[in-house]
C-alpha cells in the first residue's frame, strides 16, 4: 500500500502523481469488476494467496543478495557508491525461468550502481561490463543459507552467525511440554 499513495514525491512531479493515481483507478476498476462477476472474498482470497507468498520470497530474494559472509558494509561517511554497488550486493545466479519470474531481481548489483537501467537490459550490462564480474556470486544453494548471517562483526569486518559470535547463540525455539 506504501506505493499506492505518492505521498513522498515532490509536489512538482505532476506525471509521477497522475501516473500513480491512474495506476490506483485501474486497479479500483479491475478488482472491483472482478468482485462483481465472482464476488468479495473469492477476490479477496485470490489476492491473498498470490501477494503474501510473493511478498515473502520478494523480501528474501533481496535480503539474500545482501547477506553473506563477505559482503562489503561501510559506516556513511566512508559509504561509496560504487564498492556498495559491487561488494555491498551480489549477482544471485538464478536458472533462466527464475530470472524472467523475478524480472532479474539477481543482477542486484548493476540495480544499485544504475537502478535507471530497465529489468529486462541488466543481464546484458551484466555480460558487457568487466567491473561486474567482480560482483559476489551467490548460488540458489547458497541463498538458503543466507539467513543464518544475521549479525555485521566490525572487527572481524563481516557478516556473522549467531553461532560465530564469542558467547551468543542462536535463539532457541520454545520448548514444549
Amino acid at each position: 500500500m506504501l506505493y499506492r499513495l505518492p505521498y513522498d514525491a515532490p509536489l512538482g512531479w505532476g506525471r509521477e502523481h497522475r501516473s500513480v493515481h491512474l495506476t490506483n483507478l485501474s486497479l479500483i476498476v479491475f478488482y472491483g469488476g472482478l468482485s462483481l462477476l465472482l464476488g468479495v472474498w473469492p477476490v479477496v482470497a485470490g489476492v491473498v494467496a498470490v501477494i503474501l507468498p510473493a511478498s515473502i520470497v520478494g523480501v528474501w530474494l533481496f535480503s539474500v543478495q545482501h547477506r553473506f559472509e563477505d559482503v562489503h558494509w561501510a559506516r556513511h561517511a566512508a559509504w561509496d557508491r560504487v564498492a556498495a554497488s559491487l561488494a555491498g550486493s551480489s549477482y544471485l545466479r538464478l536458472p533462466a525461468v527464475l530470472r524472467w519470474l523475478t524480472a532479474s531481481i539477481g543482477f542486484h548489483h548493476i540495480h544499485h550502481l544504475a537502478p535507471r537501467i530497465p529489468n529486462y537490459l541488466l543481464e546484458a550490462c551484466h555480460q558487457a561490463h568487466p567491473a561486474f564480474a567482480t560482483a559476489r556470486v551467490v548460488t540458489l544453494r547458497e541463498a538458503f543459507s543466507a539467513p543464518d548471517h544475521l549479525l555485521w562483526d566490525e572487527e572481524a569486518d563481516r557478516m556473522v552467525t549467531f553461532e560465530q559470535v564469542d558467547g551468543v547463540r542462536a535463539p532457541q525455539p520454545p520448548r514444549t511440554a
